[in-house]
């Protein structure tokens, strides 16, 4: 069966639902509209001329398509599976922390792809935003993913593995929580565009806008002196992750510009491209490299008002 023909099914099944919703509500819908309404979906799914309707999307309605969904809230996508993550129980405590992807064939993958550098960038925060860590596991020969770990405080964590298996054919982001045992002391980053950070200074130029694209640059210092001593990083002079207060969505950060060649240093700012998909507040966490050694800038903003124009835009119009 064809992609029409299967749309006629799925409409004369949705035809059923929806004249039985009318029979049940009659006293508020007249007869006349529903036979109305059937005779319309049966002409659609069987025209006069013995052809085939050609169906007709969406958004040629008047609505907006469909969007893809946001990344970094599930534990499945295309069919690849983050399975249960192992871990230590409470904080304080040393132990590995593991876990498998498997595939469409629910076997463990053990083939992936190259991406900044590494097979696998492990990213973990608590669900108030703190604690963030960005680490590089290490997979075995079964397909098991595992790094010493010993969690500081304890909590609900957020585990994300951004990984892109071969032959899946994009990147993906995958995720569970981990509870761990212990004195719970909450807490949430300020809202700030600035951090410091082992005697660097670290600031957000720019704003988010929520539907659009926004360009952010963050620029590093220290005694109040740029910092042109940049050095690449995983592929790039600093990477950005941002995640959105709540469910923590996880948001695709990319840097601006050519890749650097080893050995050449940048500064004292990183460009970077993003939307954030919904108005709000968002978590940024920025790594960046100073003589060997990596730092991470934290950061909450809110989004500002899309104009008209790029509210448009997102919406498909």
């Amino acid at each position: 069966m064809n992609a029409a023909g299967r749309l006629g099914v799925y409409a004369a099944g949705v035809a059923v639902v929806f004249t039985g919703a009318f029979a049940a509500a009659g006293a508020v819908v007249p007869e006349d509209a529903v036979t109305a309404w059937t005779q319309q979906t049966e002409g659609a799914q069987h025209p006069e001329d013995g052809h085939e309707e050609e169906a007709v999307p969406a958004a040629s309605a008047g609505t907006a398509p469909e969007e893809s969904p946001v990344r970094g809230v599930a534990v499945e996508q295309g069919g690849y599976l983050l399975q249960e993550v192992s871990a230590p129980e409470a904080a304080g405590e040393e132990k590995e922390l593991s876990f498998t992807i498997t595939g469409p064939d629910k076997a463990a993958v053990t083939d992936f792809e190259t991406s900044h550098e590494k097979k696998a960038h492990l990213i973990v925060v608590r669900s108030d935003g703190t604690g963030y860590r960005h680490v590089h596991p290490v997979m075995d020969e079964a397909g098991r993913w595992s790094i010493p770990w010993q969690w500081e405080v304890a909590g609900t964590y957020r585990i994300y593995a951004d990984i892109t298996p071969a032959g899946a054919g994009e990147n993906l982001t995958l995720t569970r929580t981990v509870e761990v045992a212990g004195a719970l002391e909450p807490a949430a980053p300020t809202v700030s565009a600035t951090d410091e950070v082992h005697g660097f200074e670290v600031s957000v130029e720019g704003e988010l806008s929520a539907g659009s694209a926004s360009e952010l640059t963050l620029n590093v210092t220290r005694d109040g002196q740029p910092v042109t001593t940049l050095e690449p990083y995983l592929g790039a002079y600093g990477h950005l992750v941002a995640l959105r207060e709540g469910d923590l969505a996880y948001l695709h950060v990319h840097p601006d510009g050519a890749e650097p060649v080893a050995g050449e240093v940048s500064g004292p700012g990183v460009e970077f491209a993003t939307t954030a998909p919904t108005p709000g507040r968002y978590y940024l966490y920025f790594d960046f490299q100073v003589d060997g050694k990596v730092h991470t800038a934290q950061f909450a903003l809110d989004t500002t008002e899309s104009t008209d124009t790029a509210a448009d835009e997102h919406s498909g119009h």
